[in-house]
């Protein structure tokens, strides 16, 4: 199957401006698609990280998800943190892959404000794996970032 590729931000609806009152009619309702980028994260050495998304400047992240295909199997901690390159927990810190499962990324209120608006320039979005105890031999994960390009919300 074929891919096409557009530069974006896209826009999808039937009512581009309000010039009434009538849903359906005369009330706009056009809204910005959601895009998504993945990577598969595999387990490394304590520290290890891998760029799973480019972002686009003036984006906002809606979610980030990390499907467990392969438990992470460090004998104490098996943490990821996702952050830019530069904070390693910007956009979330601590997630638990241990076992297999989705686990979405959860964010304390001191990191809202990076998913809102990512800034002026592109932005890597980048996973580093945390592990203690004897060093993992095993663990796999797909990390899925869902994002609204350009939305510009700063």
């Amino acid at each position: 199957m074929g891919t096409t590729t557009f530069s974006g931000p896209i826009k999808a609806g039937t009512i581009k401006d309000t010039t009434g009152s009538t849903v359906g009619t005369n009330v706009a309702n056009v809204g910005f698609a959601l895009m998504a980028q993945s990577a598969n994260v595999v387990f490394g050495a304590d520290g290890t990280t891998t760029t799973v998304a480019t972002v686009p400047a003036n984006s906002q992240i809606f979610q980030i998800a990390v499907d467990v295909t392969t438990a992470f199997n460090a004998a104490t901690t098996n943490l990821f943190d996702i952050g830019d390159g530069t904070t390693a927990n910007k956009y979330a810190d601590n997630l638990a892959v241990g076992a297999q499962a989705r686990v979405l990324a959860t964010s304390d209120v001191s990191q809202i404000g990076n998913l809102i608006d990512v800034g002026a320039s592109d932005v890597n979005i980048v996973v580093t794996y945390n592990q203690s105890g004897t060093a993992a031999t095993a663990g796999a994960a797909t990390v899925t970032v869902l994002y609204v390009q350009n939305n510009n919300l700063s």
